[in-house]
């Protein structure tokens, strides 16, 4: 039988893995699976070595103040595929930890093939790392097409299979009409996966919906949540007694609701690509800590957060970073927008065209699944 060993280091990770394993477990049911992931896996039976959130960490000083345990948890994951001893290493994404783990991986066992689906982003920093993956990396799968020139120019084989949270997902006969109020519009909100981002930005998010309270009687708020937040989110609700807001962590009730919004607010990330793919007008938002903030800036090599404004060289929808990142300027942000029809639809319109020309020609599951199954043969 043959096996493949799923790496993943947080949740987004652990969903995306999730939508291409359904693939090939449809395809290849043959196949025995062990993996570091979360509830998305765990769904399609697929068991993990530890608990997700024992590695999910965010910024620059957190990793540092974790950094043995970081490094044990990198040790057991080595020994734990050592020991599996697969036919290929799937990791995805988070690569400081699992590409740190599949570089020791191949160099102990250099017949376990290794994939790496959501390439780094060596176009905002550290272009020098695709030298440094050829060594380890055999394949790696590509959410943009516009990154293939950065490794074909190390000759490292790579595919570009699309970004799954823009593909066209089917309906679900899942009813919601109880949960959407009718005489309310929604605004769907996405404070982030990791507890760390949460724990930053739920108190401006809270705030700002104080202040939309204040003025304005006709919203109801969304959180989007994971398995592992949601329940944080909902009690600091309950804390500040906000009648208005709930917080959904289902994928299907997710979409839905995100689908019936009229605005969406976005921590910086993948997800802001699935609020423009629906069509929802929305504001960037993302706050680090100083320290981490100075480092990043040192960093990175783009003027922009959000994808769509990196591809375009300009903001087509508003970042709010740092110090913009509290509850007056995303009230004024949202409002103005609101307020604004015109600059709403020119915002979708860039969206959607931008959002064309990152497509794959089938679906991204489905194209990484025959890079693994490839693989196998």
């Amino acid at each position: 039988m043959k096996k493949i060993f799923i790496l993943t280091g947080e949740p987004s990770g652990d969903k995306l893995a999730s939508t291409v394993i359904s693939k090939l477990k449809s395809q290849n049911p043959d196949i025995e699976y062990l993996s570091v992931g979360g509830n998305h896996l765990k769904q399609l039976g697929i068991n993990s070595i530890f608990n997700l959130n024992e590695i999910t960490y965010l910024g620059f000083t957190s990793i540092l103040f974790n950094i043995f345990k970081i490094r044990n948890k990198i040790n057991q994951t080595v020994n734990e595929i050592i020991k599996f001893n697969p036919d290929i290493l799937f990791s995805v994404d988070s690569p400081d930890f699992t590409m740190r783990v599949a570089e020791r991986v191949k160099k102990i066992n250099n017949n376990i093939k290794t994939i790496h689906y959501v390439a780094p982003q060596v176009w905002i920093w550290r272009k020098n790392r695709v030298k440094k993956i050829k060594k380890f990396i055999d394949h790696v799968l590509l959410l943009f097409d516009f990154e293939k020139k950065y490794f074909d120019a190390e000759n490292i084989k790579n595919t570009f299979v699309g970004h799954p949270l823009i593909e066209n997902i089917e309906d679900n006969k899942k009813i919601i009409e109880n949960i959407i109020p009718k005489d309310k519009k929604i605004i769907s909100i996405f404070p982030g996966s990791r507890k760390s981002e949460t724990d930053v930005l739920l108190k401006i998010l809270i705030n700002f919906i104080k202040l939309m309270n204040k003025r304005h009687n006709e919203f109801y708020f969304y959180f989007h949540a994971t398995d592992e937040n949601k329940n944080f989110i909902f009690s600091e609700i309950k804390k500040f007694n906000i009648e208005n807001a709930d917080v959904v962590s289902d994928e299907v009730i997710k979409s839905k609701i995100l689908s019936n919004s009229i605005f969406a607010i976005a921590k910086s990330g993948t997800v802001s690509l699935q609020v423009s793919n629906s069509n929802i007008p929305s504001i960037i938002i993302y706050k680090l800590s100083f320290i981490n903030f100075l480092i990043f800036k040192m960093l990175v090599n783009v003027k922009f957060a959000n994808i769509i404004n990196i591809i375009n060289n300009r903001e087509v929808i508003p970042e709010l970073l740092q110090n913009e990142c509290n509850a007056d300027e995303i009230y004024k942000s949202v409002i103005y927008l609101l307020k604004n029809p015109e600059l709403i639809k020119k915002q979708l319109f860039d969206c959607t065209k931008t959002l064309k020309g990152i497509r794959s020609k089938t679906s991204s599951s489905e194209e990484a699944s025959v890079v693994l199954r490839n693989y196998l043969n």
